[in-house]
């Protein structure tokens, strides 16, 4: 089972201490650029926060090394209008290239191949993440042909809730993997003093806006982890894996027990196990 140890907590919050992370990060990632010689980084940029941050952090990081920060917002079907412009907000401050793909007629096209279609809740997770498969082999293309690598916007929130898509909304290089969504709100704020006015409007109005999955499935984020906002989600983690059991009925928790084969994807026989005699 995955469970964080004892360097997750408590939340990170101080501004040195967040400085020291965006450094890190930056450095990090600088040195696995040209050790591995990639010419570019490819980012989806869906109007949330996560890829937000991801855009400001990386966005110095390719200037400095000369290489192109590729950054697509790519809208299918369920996307409102206001994430469309938001994420078209980021993607013009940070990012030098960048456009905005609506993939809906493909998607039209391509729904017809789900079985049994209706619209049970079981039909909208497999529509988001046909969704979710759409947009990163577009991005991985893209990755492909500009000799580079995804990056993948999930934290570790996300990652505990299994709210991602397997072989969909993930990536080559996770900078903010193991920060909570609160550390990744306190991170952006944190930011805002290093944006120019049009970067620090993008990043703002992010920092701002209800978190949403971008699928379709529900309202918002908090609405399918049966929260009130990240915040609460948070320490209720932190109170579950610092040995308060009350927690374990709540469906955040229950989410995160159930998800547990995709924090193991692929799955593996060990190479004992294989040998070994039945």
């Amino acid at each position: 089972m995955t469970i964080p140890d004892k360097s997750f907590f408590p939340f990170i919050e101080k501004s040195e201490q967040l400085d020291n992370i965006t450094q890190n990060i930056r450095h990090t990632l600088s040195t696995y650029i040209q050790n591995c010689q990639l010419q570019s980084l490819v980012l989806g940029i869906s109007g949330g926060i996560d890829s937000a941050l991801c855009a400001a952090l990386l966005h110095p990081v390719c200037n400095q090394l000369h290489i192109p920060l590729i950054g697509r917002s790519i809208t299918i079907e369920t996307n409102k209008q206001v994430e469309i412009d938001r994420s078209i907000e980021v993607g013009e401050s940070f990012c030098t290239d960048f456009q905005h793909i609506d993939l809906t007629d493909i998607f039209y096209a391509n729904k017809k191949m789900l079985i049994q279609f209706d619209d049970s809740m079981l039909s909208k997770l497999r529509q988001g993440n046909m969704k979710a498969r759409m947009r990163m082999m577009m991005l991985y293309d893209l990755a492909q042909l500009h000799h580079g690598i995804v990056i993948s916007t999930d934290n570790y929130t996300e990652f505990l809730t299994g709210f991602w898509t397997l072989h969909g909304d993930v990536g080559d290089y996770a900078p903010i993997m193991n920060l909570w969504k609160t550390e990744v709100f306190n991170l952006s704020k944190n930011l805002l003093r290093e944006c120019n006015a049009e970067q620090k409007t993008a990043l703002q109005k992010c920092i701002e806006a209800t978190p949403v999955d971008g699928l379709g499935i529900s309202s918002c984020d908090c609405e399918q982890l049966g929260v009130n906002n990240y915040y609460e989600a948070d320490k209720i983690f932190a109170a579950y894996f610092q040995g308060d059991t009350s927690w374990e009925s709540h469906p955040l928790i229950q989410r995160y027990l159930r998800s547990e084969y995709k924090r193991n994807n692929p799955i593996q026989i060990s190479r004992n196990n294989l040998l070994q005699a039945q």
